[in-house]
């Protein structure tokens, strides 16, 4: 038992020890390498957060809006469109713009009418729906509607606890601000 005893002991002074000391000279730095071309520049993959202002008229009732060279978006990006539902003031006094996530859903005295979008990595096609005429909406229903797209990186939106139907939190995730936002209007 004794001599488990100094063993142990030994091996305990010697691991204490070994953990001081002055510490060692640093080491040899590398040779540099030859320099380069410099690369293209890299895809932003930070997302795009765009505002489309358009009417829906007779026929086909939807908005097409094709994405511009500059944005690229890849078939594994998330893309987003909100409705500008309304606007209230804040505390000062200044507006405040409501979003709403599609498909949004509205119940009228005519029926059920319904905003829904679908898109490629080339457009967004927003569209009515409804289970009555849509030529019996008001103005207030398709003209002048604004729409906000984002367009969220797939590694931004993948494993993410993200909130998509708050577009404050989806353009905070992506570094957005209102100022980055650009705004198109369609004929």
């Amino acid at each position: 038992m004794r001599k488990i005893s100094l063993i142990l002991g030994a091996f305990l002074s010697l691991f204490i020890i070994s953990c001081e000391g002055p510490e060692g000279p640093p080491g040899y730095d590398g040779y540099d390498g030859r320099d380069g071309q410099d690369g293209e520049d890299g895809v932003n993959i930070l997302g795009t957060v765009i505002d489309i202002q358009g009417d829906f008229v007779a026929d086909d009732y939807s908005i097409f809006y094709e994405f511009p060279q500059t944005v690229e978006v890849f078939e594994s990006d998330v893309v987003l469109v909100y409705i500008l539902w309304d606007q209230t003031e804040d505390g000062n006094g200044d507006p405040v713009d409501i979003w709403r996530l599609l498909p949004q859903t509205r119940l009228l005295d005519q029926g059920i009418l319904q905003y829904n979008y679908d898109y490629t990595f080339f457009d967004v096609n927003i569209f009515l729906e409804a289970d009555f005429d849509l030529g019996t909406l008001p103005a207030g229903d398709t003209d002048d509607q604004v729409f906000r797209i984002a367009v969220l990186p797939a590694d931004l939106a993948q494993g993410s606890r993200l909130d998509r139907s708050n577009i404050n939190a989806v353009m905070s995730l992506m570094g957005a601000s209102e100022l980055d936002v650009q705004k198109i209007a369609l004929d």
